[in-house]
């Protein structure tokens, strides 16, 4: 497998004025950061640039990706993205500031596995959002999202806001994967309060295609509720799915939903 160059993009914050005060610099600052996060959502969508320059349309049809977080990346820094094979897959590593701050793998299986739509229950977000606890993020609990109707001028501003460069979202219209795995955080983010919250990693099996026009749902189930470190954690497994007939992406979605700061400023 030949080497690929290294990936750079200028950084940007998409989420300075979300409900989610990590984004914001004050707050973030408080926590004992340098300033706001920016998504993990989006540094994954910076991290799928070379598994797609590798494998082409081929591995947001049917392909693996992972992300660990591990520190944050902040807004106008430099996010250098590494490849290096391991066997057929590629490890992936997301430098900033002289920091590794994502670790990853993304891989291009034959065959892409049969997922039921049955074996995911479909719910409307809650009416009432319960601030974020054991009770209201309760393992077993199913979760979804308001659906998301894809626009040309939607995805557009998403490329655009991603620093996207590789022109096949274009070209085909397809939605990108940052954005994909954005739904997951929606389906925490429509259905309880978090004030500050981090998202901490993923692991995406991708099963196929979103493109403008179609309408992205995200059915999850909470699978974890757990204190660790004086972090309190939940874990999803969720579907995305388009049009309410088509699996996109199964994802194993976790967050750090109230950070231990929060919990001593209480």
């Amino acid at each position: 497998m030949s080497a690929l160059p290294p990936y750079r993009v200028s950084a940007y914050n998409t989420a300075k004025a979300s409900e989610n005060k990590i984004h914001d610099d004050a707050t973030a600052q408080k926590f004992g950061f340098k300033g706001g996060f920016v998504g993990g959502v989006n540094v994954y969508g910076y991290m799928t640039h070379l598994p797609v320059q590798r494998w082409g349309r081929a591995w947001l049809e049917r392909g693996t990706g992972e992300a660990r977080f591990a520190k944050p990346v902040y807004e106008n820094a430099i996010a250098e993205v590494t490849a290096t094979g391991d066997g057929e897959a590629l490890l992936l590593q997301v430098e900033s500031e002289g920091v590794l701050c994502a670790s990853g793998r993304a891989a291009l299986p034959a065959t892409a596995p049969r997922i039921s739509l049955q074996d995911y229950q479909a719910v409307a977000p809650r009416a009432t959002r319960a601030p974020a606890d054991e009770r209201s993020l309760a393992v077993g609990d199913w979760i979804g999202m308001t659906p998301l109707h894809v626009t040309a001028e939607m995805q557009a501003q998403d490329l655009a806001d991603l620093r996207e460069t590789d022109p096949l979202y274009r070209a085909e219209s397809l939605v990108h994967p940052g954005v994909i795995l954005r739904t997951c955080n929606w389906a925490l983010t429509h259905n309880v309060i978090l004030p500050a919250w981090i998202h901490m990693g993923s692991v995406v099996q991708n099963l196929g295609l979103a493109r403008v026009d179609d309408t992205l749902t995200v059915r999850a189930r909470v699978t974890r509720n757990y204190e660790s470190k004086g972090h309190k954690w939940v874990e999803l497994d969720a579907l995305v799915v388009a049009n309410e007939t088509t699996p996109i992406a199964q994802v194993m979605h976790s967050a750090i939903y109230r950070p231990r700061q929060l919990a001593q400023a209480a």
